[in-house]
């Protein structure tokens, strides 16, 4: 039963891995000066009050006073890897885990039960009490 746990909870936790390294993401910052307005994941971050002023400010001035950052968080694309692309190390490492991993649950002999299907004869009477013989 232990065993089914942890072989459903290590696939689970597999599963999760692979997931959550090929998402990508991305983070958008909206500052208005040195402070920081909105931080936005998915989606763009809103706008300041300050921008609508600013779009008329920089008809004269040319300067802006509010910025956008963002920041892009790759996943991986690619999920096949070979064997051969490993170093020397990597492969002697994985190779000696699986022979040693494979060689450790040795399975037991099958024994066979010669009597497995034998079912005794009912009991009618008590035969030792019915001849009166009993241990001392």
């Amino acid at each position: 039963m232990i065993k089914a746990f942890l072989h459903k909870s290590f696939s689970v936790t597999m599963a999760l891995l692979v997931l959550f390294s090929t998402v990508s993401f991305t983070i958008e910052k909206h500052y208005c000066g040195d402070v920081l307005v909105d931080v936005a994941l998915f989606a763009g971050a809103e706008k300041c009050a300050m921008e609508t002023q600013e779009l008329a400010l920089q008809k004269i001035t040319k300067k802006h006073c509010c910025k956008d950052e963002v920041d892009v968080i790759k996943g991986q694309d690619e999920l096949i890897k070979s064997f051969n692309d490993l170093d020397f190390e990597q492969q002697l490492f994985i190779t000696s885990f699986v022979y040693t991993y494979h060689n450790l649950f040795e399975s037991l002999p099958k024994q066979t039960v010669p009597h497995k299907d034998y079912t005794p004869p009912k009991l009618i009477t008590d035969i030792l009490i019915l001849d009166q013989v009993f241990l001392i």
